[in-house]
């Protein structure tokens, strides 16, 4: 095979050799050596499996004079051959071996799944409420069509005109600004950012849509521009044609920027995850504000919530996700790039072992992410439908055959008994092309009739890029990406370079980004540099090869006229490319294409038919598919004209229609409270609703408030408290009456305590919260400090605890309990019933919670889980459900021996695959298993505090121990303060963290201010230590 000569001649030679190694004349070197070990030759010499290093290494055999120093190299060369395949073949069964246990844990989560909603079908008949139909984005409400005329995008416009709605768009790493963006600056920083803001200035510009608001990180550090350090930025619409009538005071298109993160820092998206929760708040922050002022302008004075929240990437979807789930609002989701799919590619290479390839991108907490992803959202939009079919179809979240049939069933009005799958949406990325006029003249001159007017300038990249050039006049080959390995650049090189008729032909220009110098770059990114630098020189490529240095991200589209000009070609020749937003804007400028026929280009090409598909991996194909278009003038005038009469298929107008139409079919969210006229002019968070706080005045029977919500009588009763709740909400108060009347009392307080210690029992937590409440006496006393409990226990044993300890309910402010299934405030009203329950609360976080069809689910996995060794049948059950403390939003399960239950995530993984959606949170030293809504935590519990109260979240202080529940990790990053009481809740650190889907590390803000750790057997005068350096106290 062409290219591989070297092989037959390797092959040849080794031949010429003679006997192998057992052989003691094989070699003189070898025998000098003494005792020859090959294993340890390999441990200590074989360096990866590139076979480039091979070619390196024959190259030099084949060079040597020495018989027997040639010798001994080719031998060498021998073993490293043997250990490649034998490497390779370990890692075929690996992938096979995942493949196939992937596999068989699908299909039986499948029929199981299908099993359980085949029982009681004549139940299941009589239908499933709506929140079923819209929780899947299946509607009858709008599949608009595509506008294929004026007069039809007229009629959908002013089908929108009476809307006003806010969008929040979020995108946090990389850097993000709206003109002049700096595009292949670093890795963070590429095709990504240009999506998302053209998206939200594109989005902005329809009818209907009020503001968009782009949220990202403030980066405000020397080594990036001023700009990203600014708070707010308006995105100028590039289309006035387009502009609509929603013009006042805060609509347009905004990039918000969050700080988060270490201060004066710009650091790659790999090391953002422990900082997530503190972007987090600060959006939060800003929504709820936004969402005021909006509300004022445009709201009836009533606030404008987000119609959608919609992440771009694993990051941002994770962020997406606590955000959607604090504000109950509808959540979309873009991957970008996936990284179960990554994780594959690099184990296959066999580089990196799992755990180095974890250490190096953080690739577990990411797919981690991506997987909460799919659980809170409603729409996931793609690129291409390869993504689903290759990419998405890897993860436990996401079952195309199970989707297929929940959807049937859905369409049918049958019951999904709880399962919840996201609906997968194809809509490809859009471009704007009204300022795009192609190019029509040569390289020679301007168009026809050029003469009649005078002639432009050229630009100055022109130069830049002809100075390269001994003849610059020749068909251009474009490539257009960042010097990075899945690129492929380097197979492009080696194609131009080893066929000459193509070399005679065309010139070819790597835009390769910016630099300054090679050595500033980034290890992985300088290194491709440098090969093909190094190709460029082997195969004598000067004069036909460009590669400046510098670009403006405006000069972009002056670079695509000029290969346009000279009847040139554009490639991409990626490995994998999950979209290809290049090939769509060089098809705008008239330039035909070469693609890799892996992922997005496919889409693309089958609309624009404008080029040809080639094998990334096949050198020659990639050289015979340039080389057809160059050569044959017809074939490149056909897929030119093809790519310009097409290429409005891929316009930002369509997108954002059809985006827009899948939001439509999401079932309008919104926190619970506001949902009614009647509780909105008091729903304010400095004026809170009547009717939550005059349920002081009710006397609730005490099994309902220590308890939660039961079905049937509870249930009754929760609705004829609302129904009172509502009577005598429109009641007025004024004067002191009204002062003493504000609920919950954390309104009123200073700094709010929240006690989080996961303690190995109830009594040794009550020890530390006595410990806490005598550091700060005098405030406590003085009232500027409130508490709140936050555990997994329920509240029947809070209070009895409490009861049995002489300790007052009323020193609580709130009660976050199982988990963070439920919230309860301390009432003063009735000594027989001290404490209220939040109503509203459940409505906040029933999004997709699978009620009985997922506590049965949970009642076969318990009884799957037995202890074959035990002596006799009723010790066999290791985990058993406790039907006295599940209530409707917690089902609770006890666990009798530990050690024998898999881990948390084996547990997720089981309910993600049979599409039941909720969270599972091994707790009290590994002795119980709560499983309560996705969307709950008693961390988020927080959030809907600060949405409910006001509960300003930054004078917020955490209390911890060093180890906890499963969801401990919530507690130690946000905008809050955290203490973490050494040597507490340590023991259970082995038991319930082991075998995490990722290392606790990976989401510690170790260098954050707002973490302190006491000494061990702290005292209260070390906790108010503690807070005095944490500025809370004064020393």
């Amino acid at each position: 095979m062409a290219g591989n000569d070297w092989i037959n001649s390797y092959l040849e030679a080794i031949l010429d050799v003679g006997p192998g190694l057992d052989d003691a004349k094989s070699s003189l070197l070898l025998r000098e050596r003494g005792r020859f070990s090959p294993t340890r030759y390999f441990v200590d010499n074989v360096i990866g499996f590139d076979e480039t290093d091979l070619h390196r290494s024959w190259v030099k055999a084949q060079a040597t004079r020495s018989p027997q120093e040639r010798n001994t190299r080719l031998e060498n060369m021998c073993w490293r051959i043997w250990n490649l395949a034998r490497q390779k073949k370990q890692l075929e069964n690996e992938e096979a071996h995942r493949v196939a246990k992937r596999r068989i844990e699908r299909e039986k989560g499948r029929r199981e799944a299908v099993a359980d909603m085949s029982e009681d079908l004549s139940e299941g008949e009589k239908g499933e409420p709506f929140s079923d139909v819209s929780a899947h984005g299946d509607s009858h409400r709008g599949r608009l069509p595509r506008m294929s005329s004026i007069d039809a995008m007229e009629a959908w416009a002013n089908q929108q005109k009476g809307k006003k709605l806010y969008l929040v768009l979020i995108s946090l790493h990389g850097l993000i600004r709206g003109e002049n963006m700096e595009l292949g600056r670093d890795s963070d920083t590429g095709g990504q950012v240009k999506y998302v803001v053209e998206l939200a200035r594109a989005l902005a510009s329809m009818p209907g849509v009020y503001r968009v608001d782009l949220l990202t990180r403030q980066v405000a550090c020397p080594e990036v521009d001023s700009s990203y350090g600014e708070p707010t930025e308006m995105l100028a619409s590039h289309n006035s044609d387009n502009a609509t009538d929603e013009i006042g005071e805060s609509s347009g298109a905004y990039i918000i920027r969050i700080p988060f993160g270490p201060k004066d820092k710009y650091i790659p998206k790999e090391l953002l995850w422990p900082h997530i929760p503190e972007f987090v708040d600060g959006a939060l922050s800003h929504v709820i504000q936004m969402s005021k002022v909006l509300g004022e302008q445009v709201g009836g004075g009533h606030p404008v919530w987000p119609v959608a929240i919609h992440g771009h990437y694993a990051d941002a979807g994770d962020s997406a996700a606590r955000l959607s789930g604090a504000l109950n609002v509808p959540m979309l989701f873009t991957g970008h790039s996936l990284g179960r799919d990554k994780l594959e590619q690099l184990l296959r290479q066999g580089r990196l072992t799992k755990d180095e390839i974890n250490t190096t991108y953080k690739i577990m907490r990411r797919i981690e992410a991506e997987e909460t992803s799919l659980d809170s959202s409603e729409v996931v939009i793609t690129s291409t439908r390869q993504e689903i079919d290759e990419q998405w179809r890897l993860y436990d979240g996401f079952d195309p055959v199970l989707e297929k049939k929940l959807r049937a069933r859905i369409r049918r009005n049958v019951s999904c008994y709880g399962r919840f799958m996201p609906r997968m949406f194809v809509i490809p990325p859009g471009m704007e092309f009204n300022h795009i006029v192609p190019h029509e003249g040569d390289i020679d001159g301007e168009t026809e009739g050029g003469e009649d007017h005078q002639r432009s300038p050229d630009p100055p990249i022109w130069t830049e890029i002809m100075r390269f050039f001994t003849n610059p006049r020749k068909p251009m080959i474009l490539a257009l990406a960042r010097p990075d390995p899945k690129k492929n650049l380097t197979t492009l090189v080696k194609a131009f370079g080893e066929c000459r008729p193509l070399r005679e032909l065309a010139n070819l220009t790597l835009i390769m980004g910016n630099r300054d110098n090679i050595d500033e770059m980034s290890s992985t990114s300088a290194s491709m540099l440098l090969s093909i630098i190094k190709m460029i020189d082997k195969y004598d490529l000067y004069g036909q090869v460009a590669y400046p240095k510098h670009h403006k991200q405006v000069e972009v589209a002056d670079i695509y006229r000029l290969a346009a000009k000279t009847k040139g070609v554009f490639i991409n020749p990626a490995f994998i490319e999950p979209f290809g937003l290049t090939l769509i804007e060089a098809a705008a400028h008239g330039l035909p294409m070469v693609a890799t026929k892996n992922g997005g280009p496919v889409d693309i090409h089958r609309v624009l038919d404008n080029g040809l598909l080639i094998d990334p991996h096949d050198q020659q194909s990639i050289a015979d598919a340039l080389l057809k278009l160059v050569a044959d003038k017809q074939l490149w005038a056909k897929c030119r004209a093809n790519g310009l009469r097409n290429i409005h298929l891929f316009s930002w107008t369509e997108h954002c229609k059809t985006y827009l139409s899948r939001i439509a079919s999401c079932k309008p969210r919104q926190p619970g409270w506001l949902k009614n006229d009647d509780d909105d002019e008091n729903s304010e968070s400095d004026s809170p609703s009547d009717s939550l706080r005059d349920m002081q005045d009710i006397s609730l029977n005490l099994k309902f408030s220590l308890d939660g919500d039961k079905e049937n009588d509870n249930s009754k009763l929760e609705h004829a408290v609302l129904s009172y709740a509502k009577g005598v909400g429109k009641r007025t108060v004024s004067g002191e009456k009204s002062e003493q009347l504000k609920f919950p009392a954390l309104r009123r307080r200073t700094h709010i305590f929240v006690i989080a210690i996961d303690d190995d029992d109830i009594g040794s937590l009550f020890e530390n919260v006595k410990k806490i409440f005598k550091a700060v006496e005098n405030e406590k006393t003085e009232g500027s400090i409130g508490f709140i409990l936050a555990t997994s226990l329920r509240m029947a044993e809070i209070h009895s605890f409490l009861v049995s300890k002489g300790v007052n309910p009323s020193d609580f402010d709130a009660f976050i309990c199982n988990s963070g299934a439920d919230l309860y405030y301390s009432s003063s009203h009735s000594e027989d019933n001290p404490f209220v329950f939040d109503l509203y609360y459940h409505s906040h976080i029933e999004y997709r919670w699978g009620g009985e069809g997922l506590r049965k689910t949970l009642v076969k996995w318990a009884a799957s889980i037995i202890d074959k060794k035990a002596e006799n049948k009723n010790e066999e059950h290791v985990v058993t459900e406790d039907e006295e403390v599940s209530t409707n939003y917690c089902y609770a399960f006890n666990i009798h021996k530990p050690g024998l239950v898999p881990p948390v995530k084996e547990l997720r993984k089981l309910m993600r695959i049979q599409a039941l959606r909720c969270h599972v949170i091994y707790c009290q030293n590994g002795k119980k298993i709560n499983v309560i809504p996705v969307s709950a935590s008693r961390s988020q519990a927080l959030r809907y505090l600060y949405l409910r109260w006001g509960m300003d979240l930054s004078k917020v202080v955490v209390f911890v121990g060093e180890s906890g529940d499963t969801d401990y990790e919530g507690f130690l990053g946000g905008v809050h303060k955290s203490v973490i009481l050494k040597g507490v809740g340590s023991s259970s650190t082995n038991q319930l963290h082991a075998n995490r889907v990722y290392p606790l590390s990976d989401v510690t803000p170790t260098e954050s201010p707002n973490l302190f750790q006491t000494p061990d057997e702290c005292s209260s005068a070390d906790i108010r230590a503690s807070l005095g350096k944490l500025g809370v106290l004064k020393p």
